[in-house]
């Protein structure tokens, strides 16, 4: 049996058109499937209004006390029941999860070397079995970027990851595909151009196009956990726009 896990996260879910488009795309994907999320620039935003700085190295985000509260309020609260409720109103019989519920994602709070992210947490398992005992019954997980320590609580964990984590969990159950949506049509040999897509990347172009310059930045980290979830037994990754679930790019294994 085929699976879908969609991760999806920037401005898709924090713009109502946007995310209206990719929940109605999400809809009507055929079998089961689960759906991770971000929220980042809604937690900047919250964290603003509030008085409260938010703090980033290298694009991750600094998880103090105060800031571990926001995210708890935003990426489970309001960004997750939003996804949530909107499916239930397109028929979907979503349900909200961080890693706390049930203890579906279990972290270790990261360890401080030359940063210390704060309340960070480093997934260390996922528990496929009742995930996928809940997709058998007819829900669809709806997973926030909170994992869970027993020793600290929700840890704030990157949404990414998250989504590779739970793909890959779900392997002994079914064959899994896992999307990464965001603002491109997938990974481009031009930034400048948004038409110029990559249609498949190999790990032998994976190094190529680094080393060339053409893939940097925060594509880096994606594509590392895209052929990582494919060592682990993911069958396809793809990188593409929400509203083009059927597009992108497709990472393989050659």
């Amino acid at each position: 049996m085929k699976i879908n896990v969609i991760k999806v996260g920037g401005k898709i879910v924090e713009e109502p058109e946007s995310l209206r488009s990719l929940l109605e795309s999400f809809s009507k994907i055929e079998g089961a499937k689960a759906l991770v999320h971000g929220g980042g620039r809604s937690a900047t935003r919250i964290a603003t209004l509030l008085g409260i700085e938010s703090k980033m190295v290298d694009g991750r985000r600094i998880t103090d006390a105060e800031t571990l509260k926001v995210v708890t309020m935003v990426y489970g609260g309001l960004v997750n029941k939003n996804i949530v409720s909107n499916l239930q109103m397109l028929g979907i019989n979503a349900l909200g999860l961080t890693g706390a519920d049930m203890g579906v994602i279990k972290s270790d709070k990261r360890p401080v070397k030359e940063v210390d992210y704060g309340f960070v947490g480093d997934v260390k398992s996922v528990d496929g079995a009742r995930l996928a005992n809940l997709i058998e019954s007819g829900v669809v997980p709806v997973m926030a970027p909170l994992s869970f320590s027993p020793e600290y609580g929700l840890l704030n964990t990157n949404a990414d990851t998250i989504a590779a984590e739970t793909a890959k969990s779900l392997v002994p159950y079914y064959d899994v595909t896992l999307t990464f949506c965001f603002e491109k049509k997938g990974v481009l040999m031009n930034e400048a151009d948004d038409d110029s897509v990559i249609p498949v990347i190999t790990r032998e172009l994976y190094a190529k196009y680094k080393a060339a310059g053409i893939i940097t930045g925060g594509m880096i980290p994606k594509l590392d956990n895209a052929f990582d979830a494919i060592d682990r037994g993911v069958k396809r990754v793809v990188i593409t726009r929400a509203d083009q679930l059927n597009a992108g790019t497709e990472i393989i294994d050659k």
